[in-house]
């Protein structure tokens, strides 16, 4: 299993590794996207998931395994993943939007209603965005969510931002 040169996952791997959410699931709303490659022992995400949508089992070293059908959007397992490889999608925001939800670990928190930078996987701004909400419950144990709204085109690429 290798990534790009560059060390950031690459859509073809994705889809090599299983890991894309179909077009048919995106049009009922928020889906958690698994974007973990890493074959380790880690299942927080798994734990984590009330709904029973992610699988790992074992060994424990296995690729988390997204059912749709079960996943509700709750967004609890982005917060829960040790290696920040989980966002949540919703393509139905809009006709032209889609939400963006990562796990966001610098200071400041972005503030509501902000306009920021979207960015890709690689760290290259896509576009600007506007923070819709943060979430930092006790429960996130200090793993804040942020939530942007981000061009719908864009959305399989856009996983984090930069405050400008």
């Amino acid at each position: 299993m290798a990534l790009d040169q560059n060390g950031v996952i690459t859509r073809e791997e994705l889809i090599n590794f299983k890991q894309i959410v179909s077009d048919e699931r995106y049009k009922k709303g928020p889906v958690a996207v698994i974007e973990c490659i890493q074959e380790i022992p880690c299942n927080p995400c798994e734990a984590a998931c009330a709904q029973g949508a992610i699988k790992i089992g074992m060994p424990i070293t296995e690729l988390p395994i997204l059912d749709e059908d079960l996943c509700t959007g709750c967004s609890i397992c982005i917060a829960k993943c040790p290696g920040l490889a989980i966002f949540m999608v919703d393509k139905t925001y809009s006709d032209t939007q889609a939400l963006i939800s990562f796990p966001y670990e610098y200071t400041p928190l972005p503030e509501k209603d902000e306009i920021v930078s979207a960015v890709s996987r690689e760290g290259v701004v896509m576009s600007e965005a506007k923070v819709i909400k943060v979430m930092n419950p006790k429960s996130f144990d200090r793993t804040p969510v942020v939530t942007i709204a981000v061009p719908k085109e864009m959305a399989d690429d856009i996983r984090s931002m930069k405050r400008k």
